[in-house]
C-alpha cells in the first residue's frame, strides 16, 4: 500500500491549523506508540504532509476558536513571543537536553550575513537542528531543519519536522518560526514571504480527538 501524501494550501497560520485538523480526522493513520512521547497511547498521524502558508505573517498567529464551542485555545496569548528565545538563543535550562536555539543561533547570524554580503542567488542557506548524537536522546529534536530562499524579493522558509503535535505544537512552532523569519527578513532587507512546512509525523494524540471533532464539527460517525 502506497503512502498517502497530503497537501494543504492555506492563507495564514490559523487556516493551516484548521485544515490540518479537519483532514487528519479522515486521512490520519491510527496506531499505538511503541516508542516516544506518550508511549502506549494512540496517535492519528498523516503519512506525509506538506503545508504551504501564503501569508504566515497575518495576525493573529494563534488558532481561531469560536467562543460558542467552549474549547480552550491550544496556544495561549503571549506564548509564541515567550517561546521565541528557545528558538533563537542558546540559553538552556538545567533540565533541558537541548534547545532549538542551541543549534540555530550561530546559523541565523551566518544566513543573514550570507544573503547580505554574498547575494540572494544561493541554495546554501540551510539551518540544521540536531547532530548524529541526537538520535541517542530519549526525546530527540522534532524540528530538524529550516531551509531558506529569497525569491521575488521575499524571504521564504521551508521547514521540516520529524514528529509534530498538531493540536498544540504546530501553531506554536509555526508562529515562533514566523517571528524568526520576520526578524531575519528585516535584517537582510527583504520582504517577509511564505512558509512551506513538511512532516512525516504530524499527529493528534488520542486524548485530543474529541476536541478535534468539536472544533471541526465532525460527528463521531464521520471521525476516526
Amino acid at each position: 500500500m502506497a503512502l498517502n501524501i497530503t497537501t494543504i494550501q492555506a492563507r495564514d497560520i490559523p487556516d493551516a491549523w484548521f485544515q490540518c485538523v479537519y483532514e487528519i480526522i479522515d486521512k490520519g493513520h491510527r496506531y499505538q506508540i511503541d516508542r516516544g512521547s506518550f508511549q502506549g497511547q494512540e496517535r492519528l498521524e498523516f503519512d506525509y504532509i506538506t503545508v504551504q502558508i501564503r501569508y504566515p505573517g497575518a495576525r493573529p498567529l494563534i488558532p481561531d476558536i469560536p467562543e460558542a464551542l467552549c474549547i480552550p485555545n491550544p496556544v495561549a496569548d503571549g506564548y509564541i513571543e515567550s517561546y521565541l528565545p528557545y528558538l533563537m538563543t542558546a540559553d538552556k535550562q538545567p533540565n533541558e537536553d537541548y534547545t532549538y536555539g542551541e543549534y540555530l543561533e550561530p546559523q541565523i547570524a551566518e544566513v543573514i550575513r550570507m544573503y547580505r554580503q554574498d547575494g540572494h542567488g544561493t541554495n546554501q542557506a540551510y539551518m540544521t537542528v540536531g547532530d548524529p548524537k541526537a538520535l541517542l536522546l530519549k526525546d530527540p529534536p522534532c524540528l530538524r531543519g529550516i531551509d531558506t530562499r529569497i525569491r521575488y524579493g521575499k524571504l521564504h522558509f521551508m521547514v521540516y519536522f520529524r514528529s509534530w503535535d498538531l493540536w498544540n505544537g504546530f501553531p506554536a512552532n509555526i508562529g515562533a518560526i514566523q517571528l524568526l523569519k520576520e526578524y531575519m527578513a528585516q535584517e537582510i532587507g527583504v520582504a517577509d514571504g511564505e512558509i512551506i512546512a513538511a512532516s512525516k509525523g504530524l499527529h493528534l494524540y488520542d486524548y485530543i480527538w474529541e476536541l478535534a471533532r468539536l472544533r471541526t464539527m465532525k460527528n463521531k460517525q464521520e471521525a476516526i
